[in-house]
Parts: structure tokens; C-alpha cells; sequence
């Protein structure tokens, strides 16, 4: 009996350091296809490249936004402001956790704001998480908020906004509070409906 319960128990070892070790690799590669662009090892990257990276990041997320929803280009342009994230988030057992960089820009004075953002799930289940999201500020005070205080995303009122909706709604994104709206772009195209929630957004010290 005792024979048994050591083979039982060594083959559990086993199988459970295949799944971690497989989905320990999984979750590289897409950190690698999703993340800003890694640089070498062998130097730390200044600040100021890696500011460059994260406006690299928002201007390719804005070219791919305005491809999948063409007024979102008016939107973002006449708004108070706007910010830009890309996050990768891995979510394994029943707490996950994802991480993501961006900038916030004043349309109107065009001063940049270098962002982080923090996101944690809960509820059971195993996967990768790949976005970029896109915010759209119709007033100033929103905007700043944003920016000075932080913002928290529980994302369980969020409405989605459809072509045709009255007032100043925003097609194809996704309404986060009176006047704040968000656009969330996956491997599949543009959400209809926002799949982030318990996220938070605050400044980077260290970029700005």
C-alpha cells in the first residue's frame, strides 16, 4: 500500500511540473509578442528610451484603432484628452494579475503623461490576457483625474456604445462614467464590451 501511494504521489510531482512549466513558457512567448519591446540585457534602457517606446506603442495602437473603427479617429481628436495602455495579464488558478505601461496626452496642451496600470482578477480559470486599451476624456476635469488622482476600472457598468446612439456617445467604445470612454482592441478586433475589471491607473514615476 505504502509502495503504491509513493508511485501515486511521484507521478502527481510530475504532471504538476509539466502544467507549471508549460504554462510558465506559454505566458513568455505572449508576454513577447504583447509587451513593449525588450532591449538588451547587457544595458539598461534610459528613460527616456523607454518613453519612446511607450509612444511608439500609443501611436501604433491609435493606427490600428482608427483601421477597426474609423470615427474613433474624431473622437479622440476633439476630446479633452486621451490615454493609451497596452497590458499583458496572465491569469492562472483563481487570482490573476496583468501589468501595462502608458501615456495620457492633453489635447489641448499636448503635455504627455507617462501612465502605468495595475490589474488583478479573481474567479477561477486559466489563460492569457492580451489588449490595448484606449480611453477618450470629453471633459477636462475627467482628464485630470485621471491623470493627478488615478482612476479605478470595476467595469461592471460599462455600456457599450452602438453606431447611431444619440447624445455624445462614442461608437464602438465602451462607457466607463458620463463622458469617459473606452476602446478595448484584442487579437480579435475591437470588444463590444470591456473585459478589464479591477484595473487601476496612476502615474509612472520613473518616466516622468
Amino acid at each position: 500500500m505504502m509502495y503504491r501511494k509513493a508511485i501515486g504521489f511521484g507521478i502527481a510531482l510530475f504532471i504538476g511540473g509539466i502544467v507549471t512549466g508549460g504554462s510558465s513558457a506559454y505566458a513568455e512567448e505572449e508576454k513577447k509578442k504583447w509587451s513593449l519591446p525588450s532591449f538588451s540585457s547587457k544595458k539598461k534602457p534610459t528613460k527616456q528610451e523607454m518613453q519612446t517606446e511607450v509612444r511608439n506603442m500609443a501611436k501604433e495602437t491609435l493606427a490600428r484603432l482608427y483601421q477597426l473603427q474609423p470615427n474613433a479617429r474624431k473622437a479622440v481628436r476633439t476630446s479633452a484628452g486621451y490615454a493609451v495602455f497596452s497590458n499583458f495579464g496572465m491569469k492562472i488558478g483563481v487570482l490573476g494579475s496583468g501589468s501595462g505601461e502608458g501615456i495620457a496626452i492633453n489635447n489641448k496642451t499636448k503635455k504627455e503623461v507617462f501612465m502605468k496600470m495595475l490589474e488583478l482578477q479573481t474567479g477561477l480559470g486559466l489563460g492569457i490576457q492580451r489588449f490595448r486599451l484606449v480611453w477618450v476624456f470629453q471633459n477636462k476635469k475627467d482628464f485630470d483625474n485621471f491623470v493627478n488622482s488615478g482612476w479605478e476600472l470595476s467595469g461592471e457598468t460599462a455600456v457599450a456604445a452602438k453606431k447611431g446612439d444619440s447624445g455624445k456617445a462614442v461608437a464602438g467604445a465602451v462607457q466607463e462614467a458620463p463622458g469617459v470612454w473606452v476602446y478595448q482592441m484584442t487579437d480579435d478586433g475591437l470588444a463590444l464590451e470591456l473585459t478589464v475589471k479591477g484595473s487601476k491607473y496612476y502615474k509612472d514615476k520613473k518616466l516622468n
